[in-house]
């Protein structure tokens, strides 16, 4: 016991797990305590302990983070030297370490992580923070960069993203972080140029309404493909003095389709009703219904428009019941782009096409489980009015609440004006309706 650093906790949670009677008390030492046990049991131990332990602890709940993800571009090309590849990555630590963004940062919100040749940096604090760290880092360098030579000049890459973690032990037995969130900002970053900043739409959307100044930067460049068949829309983020206008041209770019960005611009709604009815109170199963009523305010004919929907229990696509009907009662055929477990984002193809200046009416229902007995809307365009209805069988506990979402914080603020109840014969109603909402805004029904 003493060479595998098993202590007398050790054994008598062996004791207490094998179910073995302790003949003696527990103040006795490990010598005492052995020499009352069943000699089949010792045999157990011992066994045990000749056998190499391959156990791991726990791993600690996950932590969500916005991340900024740099490297040097160039940095492992065999003809530069080592020290200069080396003075590269000191500068580059070096001014980091000056921008007002690092050394205003508190160290119980934030989780460096070194990458060789560039670090990870994430903040749980605020999702602008990467921005800021990336535009302070580029001004910096760019005024670095102009007294150096082509060969001397530092040009970096910088991926931006939000997502969860875990935390674990290195071999050194220190504290690090793995999971989605820092791997997908790594995954944004493969995508850049030199001296590019490019952002998820998960982290663009959370800052994009925080400030005309942000949303002036953020440049839509569409769906683009990563490693595993996966795709990540992506934001292009450049200014003065930041960031590069002009998109990689060395082939890591796979550009899948652009029609989200151009359907949303393309349409606004005259009115959304969100329909809720809960069709089973045990799994919570729910059938949606949504309905549209859009108007094409491009110069084009409107030929399809698109669908993303998530939830929180994975479900077949042949589970959904997914169906979409225009006001004439025509189908539109569906065509799915992704698949997952969790997410589904799929087109609606139109038999008439909406024509520039015209409306149609668009009706989707779906069932999904809603466990957690919430569920999120995001405004997809500039809406004029908005209704929600929600019917649940009667005589089950509810709450009646709707909650707006700041897509900065994610901080949730009662919607005004609040919901009207009512507790009618077999069922009970929450209603609520809005007006001028704008795209992105963002809302959370909990019952």
């Amino acid at each position: 016991m003493e060479e595998k650093a098993k202590s007398k906790n050790w054994l008598l949670d062996e004791i207490k797990r094998h179910r073995e009677p302790l003949k003696v008390s527990a103040s006795k030492n490990c010598v005492e305590i052995l020499s009352t046990c069943n000699p089949s049991f010792t045999s157990k131990l011992l066994r045990a302990l000749k056998t190499y332990d391959f156990s791991v602890p726990d791993v600690k709940s996950s932590k969500n983070y916005h991340w900024f993800f740099t490297d040097i571009v160039g940095s492992s090309v065999s003809k530069i030297q080592t020290t200069s590849q080396v003075n590269k990555i000191l500068h580059l630590s070096e001014q980091i370490k000056r921008t007002n963004t690092f050394k205003n940062s508190d160290s119980q919100h934030t989780v460096i992580i070194p990458t060789g040749d560039g670090m990870a940096i994430g903040f749980n604090d605020s999702p602008e923070k990467p921005l800021k760290l990336a535009k302070e880092l580029h001004k910096a360098l760019n005024k670095y960069n102009e007294e150096k030579s082509p060969r001397y000049k530092i040009k970096i890459r910088i991926g931006i993203d939000t997502g969860p973690v875990y935390v674990i032990k290195d071999l050194n037995n220190n504290e690090t972080v793995w999971g989605p969130g820092i791997i997908m900002a790594r995954r944004v970053m493969d995508l850049c140029g030199p001296m590019q900043i490019l952002a998820s739409q998960r982290i663009a959307h959370d800052i994009h309404n925080l400030s005309p100044e942000y949303r002036a930067t953020m440049h839509n460049l569409g769906e683009f493909k990563i490693k595993h068949g996966d795709s990540l829309t992506i934001y292009n983020i450049y200014g003065a003095g930041f960031g590069n206008k002009n998109v990689s041209k060395q082939g890591k770019l796979q550009k899948k389709t652009t029609d989200n960005q151009k359907e949303t611009s393309a349409f606004v709604f005259n009115s959304i009703h969100v329909i809720l009815e809960v069709l089973d109170p045990k799994t919570m199963l729910t059938h949606h219904t949504w309905i549209w009523n859009i108007k094409n305010i491009s110069e084009k004919s409107i030929e399809h428009v698109s669908y993303f929907l998530e939830g929180d229990t994975p479900r077949d696509w042949g589970e959904l019941n997914v169906k979409i009907q225009d006001r004439q009662k025509n189908k539109l055929k569906t065509i799915i782009d992704e698949n997952k477990d969790l997410r589904k984002i799929f087109k609606g193809e139109f038999i008439k096409p909406i024509k520039p200046n015209k409306t149609q009416k668009l009706t989707m229902e779906f069932d999904w489980e809603e466990p957690d007995r919430r569920y999120g809307y995001v405004i997809a365009s500039n809406c004029e009015k908005f209704s929600y209805l929600f019917k649940i069988p009667k005589g089950i506990k509810i709450k009646n609440r709707i909650l707006k979402v700041n897509p900065g914080t994610r901080n949730k603020t009662y919607a005004s004006p609040s919901p009207e109840i009512k507790y009618l014969k077999n069922r009970t109603e929450i209603s609520w309706k809005t007006k001028s909402l704008h795209a992105l805004d963002e809302y959370e029904f909990q019952w």
